[in-house]
Order: C-alpha cells, then sequence, then structure tokens
C-alpha cells in the first residue's frame, strides 16, 4: 500500500508533538514541511513517521524520535535573525527543519558518508544551509558566532569548548547524561558568562566526541 506521507507528518505533529506541549507555530510549519522520508535510509521510508529513533545506515548515529527533537527544538526559540549550528547532522534532517526558521545554519558533521548524505539531501531548496565536516567538539568557528549551538544527541560532559563560538545572548541546546537519567539544558552566554538552566528529561542517543576522559587516582 502507497503511504501518504503528507498525512503521516500531519499525525507526526498532531499526534506524537502536540501532545507534548510543543506549541511555537514556526517549528510546527516547518516540521509540516520538511519531507522526514527524505533522510531516512531506503529501507527505513516507510518507518520514516513512527515515534522512535531511527537508526542511519551503519554509522551507529539515529535521527531522533519526533517527540523528544521538537521539545528540544523548541526550547532554542530559534528566530528569523538567527545564525544557527547543529552539532552532528547526520542526513541533515534537523537542519532542514531550522532553515525555514534561522537566517543561516550550519550543519557540522564528523562522519564524511552522513556528510555527503547530508549535502545531497540538502541541496536543493535549503539554500541557507552550509554542510562542514569537522570534530564536533571543535564546532566551526568559521561561521560563528552562532545565535544558536544545537547538539542532535546526547553528551557526556558539558560542551564547554562550544561556549566560545556562542554570540553574547547566544543559547546552547544541550542533553546531558545516558539513558532515563539524562537531563536537557539550555546554555545562555551574557556578557561573556556563561549559565544554564534545566529543562526535563530526555532519554536520547549518544552523539561521539563529547565523552568523558576517565581519571586514574593513585
Amino acid at each position: 500500500m502507497e503511504i501518504d506521507f503528507a498525512i503521516a507528518r500531519q499525525r507526526m505533529v498532531d499526534n506524537q508533538i502536540r501532545t507534548t506541549d510543543v506549541t511555537a507555530h514556526e517549528l510546527l510549519d516547518s516540521l509540516l514541511s520538511v519531507p522526514r522520508e527524505a533522510f531516512v535510509p531506503e529501507d527505513m521510508v516507510p518507518l520514516a513517521y513512527i515515534d522512535t529513533n531511527i537508526k542511519l545506515g551503519a554509522s551507529g548515529r539515529s535521527m531522533l524520535e519526533p517527540s523528544p527533537l521538537a521539545k528540544l527544538l523548541q526550547a532554542a526559540e530559534v528566530t528569523s535573525t538567527d545564525n544557527v549550528l547543529e552539532v552532528g547532522t547526520g542526513t541533515g534532517y534537523v537542519s532542514a527543519v531550522l532553515s525555514s526558521m534561522a537566517d543561516q545554519v550550519t550543519a557540522l558533521e564528523v562522519d564524511p558518508e552522513l556528510a555527503e548524505e547530508a549535502k545531497a539531501n540538502l541541496a536543493e531548496g535549503y539554500n541557507n544551509v552550509s554542510v562542514v565536516t569537522g570534530a564536533l567538539a571543535q564546532g566551526h568557528k568559521a561561521n560563528g558566532p552562532f545565535d544558536v549551538i544545537f547538539i542532535n544527541g546526547a553528551i557526556e560532559i558539558e560542551p564547554a569548548s562550544l561556549f566560545d563560538q556562542l554570540a553574547d545572548g547566544g543559547r546552547l541546546i544541550a542533553v546531558l547524561g545516558h539513558g532515563l537519567a539524562a537531563q536537557a539544558f539550555v546554555f545562555q552566554k551574557e556578557n561573556n558568562a556563561v549559565s544554564s538552566r534545566k529543562l526535563f528529561n530526555s532519554a536520547i542517543p549518544a552523539l561521539p566526541g563529547f565523552e568523558r576522559v576517565e581519571e586514574f587516582v593513585f
């Protein structure tokens, strides 16, 4: 049976996203306009709108489940004048969603194969998105400073290496921790000082490059 993806997208927004207190109109409109099915592996296309994380081939990475992703994006409070960095773009879905909400989007990816997929997926219709390759924890200073930095996966440590790339008044969205104990935070920079605010518990897949360094005590 052929899938009507427009209906599937509407159901995703109505049943998975609006029901978790995501109400930002610009975000909801963007989620309705971006074809999620175009950003998943070919064998996963029929499952593009299910309420779970989707594995991105053999990379070990995942596209985040719609509900927690939307809650994190809403917390970023992206505006039409913002310069945004997405850390860990995967196949480019989040940058596609951000593209209609922000002025400029830099999609950073460490995996060369995923970066090439993202470039292909974003080649048409997303002219304000630049896909770059590099270590995720190093960000992309050349395109900064950024009004918003969105880390697309859970990390073990505070992303202190990225704070220098935040503009004054900028927000960084990150999930710290593992599994059900992980918590979402918004970090905000004001007058070169960074403060943090806890948002909600959020169990999402881990992103490489932010692992805690083991310390040995003698």
